[in-house]
């Protein structure tokens, strides 16, 4: 009944360690919120700044795992291409190795579990402060003390169970000089962070194991297991690129190749690079009598060996990971461009992808909204066709987007968000209902026409078409507005331009249909083509106000939120 207890006890504080890690993260993530996008979209100009760039805010979030993931997310929005990428996660490589410097200094020889529960005192209020901000330090807090509480358990716990034992017993069946050995710790490495998904639990569990002078587990043996877990750690963008698009898929496949590629440089020298690092760790440092420095230092070595080797062939390691996945020829006209089903690194950053979907949707609207226009002029019978049919088919597209992105941000708003995340949502997902509804208005147009073209109607009179084709124009120009707006993404957009323009075709419309009444009592056209007449003006005005109608769901209330506090 003991050994139950204690190996849920183990498994019980490796969870609380990986929730303390989560929490934190995610914690510092919403507090940096707009600034860390803008650091990864802007200072990645050159690969030396994508690697400056991933050391600071893997630093900061103190996850490669969120950062590459996060990196992911960003190629497959368009946010930043390979090259950028790969140097990003080859600065993130680096950035992560400053969890085992803090555990190797403070992690086993203070009980920092005893000063962490006191942290909770002050972290309680903040938690539940009615400022975003102010939570969010709180959850970092929280974060911090369950991190280092889950490590303090978590050696007791092995401890209890006698783990250094059971793994010298294992061990005594294997040679510790043999280079085998060595290779069968990067494996192992490899895949209990495969099955953790964080390579920072298994480099303190790593350090754990070293504190406890196992016999037949000594430095080697360490290392090996360290650079196993570089290895391991890149299964999490690889499954975050899977329902990914090509790009995203490459980035992916790059810090595979980039992590791979370096383990099997320093095993060719392994021995030599163990004897540099403990010679830099006594001499240099002078911390020879702590020897969870030299695995640190090595984590580190390692890490920064791998990135001045290889920064110099970013471009050919594009080009490569190019080669192995080509770009698919032709894509499905209804995919989702930028976000889909397996692309959620956090909450935070995945606004981004839908945002941009966004921007994709309300250009394709306008693009529907164009071949109606060309719908207008054509009389050859089977171009007619084949354009109607197209209208078809982009609002059956604009159906199924509506629905993809609205579930995509259902999946997003389950997710620990800011207040100010929670007021952007909702503003979303007005604009994809008022966005579909353009598509389903742009779609009541081509059918109106193929109506009148099915029954025979006359051709509108050359003043008619004048008229439609003016107020079509206006429409336009409300499209462009609308565009631009939803790119900007401004909390503070200037309508006021919109305004005017749905006045003028209110106005017109209300103009057109008078006039209409008289030229059909004067005879000049018939009733039926009358109505038909009516209707392309009446949907014409429709469209117009779900356009004024996107540009206003882009008004955000999260600043009025903000200073209402």
């Amino acid at each position: 009944m003991d050994t139950l207890i204690n190996i849920f006890s183990l498994l019980g504080s490796l969870a609380m360690f990986l929730y303390g890690m989560k929490i934190m993260s995610e914690g510092l993530e919403k507090f940096a919120g707009d600034r860390l996008r803008s650091i990864l979209a802007s200072m990645t100009k050159n690969r030396v700044m994508g690697v400056l760039t991933g050391i600071l805010v893997t630093t900061l979030i103190q996850s490669s795992s969120a950062t590459t993931v996060m990196v992911v997310s960003f190629v497959n929005a368009g946010l930043m291409n390979l090259v950028q990428a790969i140097g990003v996660i080859m600065g993130a490589n680096i950035g992560t190795t400053v969890t085992a410097w803090v555990i190797s200094a403070i992690g086993f020889k203070v009980n920092i579990a005893a000063f962490a529960i006191p942290l909770l005192a002050f972290g309680m209020p903040l938690i539940f402060s009615p400022k975003s901000k102010r939570k969010s330090i709180g959850e970092f807090i929280f974060g911090f003390s369950f991190l280092f509480m889950g490590l303090s358990f978590l050696q007791q716990s092995a401890n209890d169970m006698n783990i250094g034992e059971m793994v010298a017993n294992m061990l005594a069946h294997v040679s510790s000089d043999s280079f085998l050995t060595i290779l069968l710790f990067v494996l192992v490495g490899a895949l209990v962070t495969m099955l953790v998904q964080a390579s920072a639990a298994t480099m303190a569990i790593t350090l754990m194991l070293f504190d406890m002078n196992i016999p037949g587990f000594g430095f080697e043996q360490a290392a090996a297991l360290a650079m196993g877990q570089n290895i391991g750690t890149t299964i999490t963008a690889f499954m975050a690129s899977l329902t990914g698009n090509t790009q995203a898929k490459r980035a992916a496949l790059a810090h595979m190749f980039f992590n791979v590629f370096g383990v099997l440089i320093v095993l060719i020298v392994f021995y030599p690079a163990c004897d540099a690092v403990s010679w830099f760790v006594t001499n240099v440092m002078g911390a020879g009598n702590n020897p969870l420095f030299k695995l640190s230092a090595f984590h580190t070595a390692f890490n920064i060996f791998n990135t001045l080797l290889l920064i110099w062939f970013v471009d050919q390691i594009a080009a490569f990971v190019c080669k192995v996945l080509p770009m698919k020829t032709q894509e499905e006209e209804y995919r989702l461009k930028y976000i889909s089903a397996g692309i959620l690194s956090t909450a935070e950053l995945s606004i981004l992808e839908a945002q941009k979907e966004i921007n994709s949707f309300a250009e394709r609207c306008q693009r529907m909204f164009g071949f109606t226009k060309e719908l207008m002029d054509i009389e050859d019978e089977k171009e007619f066709a084949k354009l109607y049919s197209r209208i078809q088919k982009y609002e059956q597209i604009t159906d199924r987007m509506e629905i993809e992105i609205a579930d995509y941000l259902h999946k997003v708003s389950e997710g620990r968000l800011s207040d100010e995340s929670k007021y952007q949502i909702q503003k979303m997902m007005r604009q994809i209902d008022e966005l579909e509804s353009i598509g389903d208005s742009c779609f009541n147009l081509g059918r109106t026409l193929n109506r009148k073209r099915e029954n025979g109607e006359a051709a509108f009179t050359p003043e008619q078409s004048e008229h439609i084709h003016t107020m079509m124009s206006l429409v336009d120009r409300a499209f462009e507005e609308m565009v631009k707006k939803v790119k900007s993404n401004s909390p503070r957009p200037n309508i006021a331009q919109s305004y005017n323009i749905e006045h003028e075709i209110n106005n017109y419309r209300t103009q057109l249909k008078n006039l209409n009444v008289r030229d059909v009592e004067s005879g000049k056209y018939s009733y039926q083509l009358g109505i038909y007449y009516t209707d392309m003006i009446s949907e014409c005005e429709k469209v117009g106000d779900f356009i004024m109608n996107v540009v206003q769901a882009g008004q955000s209330k999260s600043n009025d939120h903000d200073e209402s506090h």
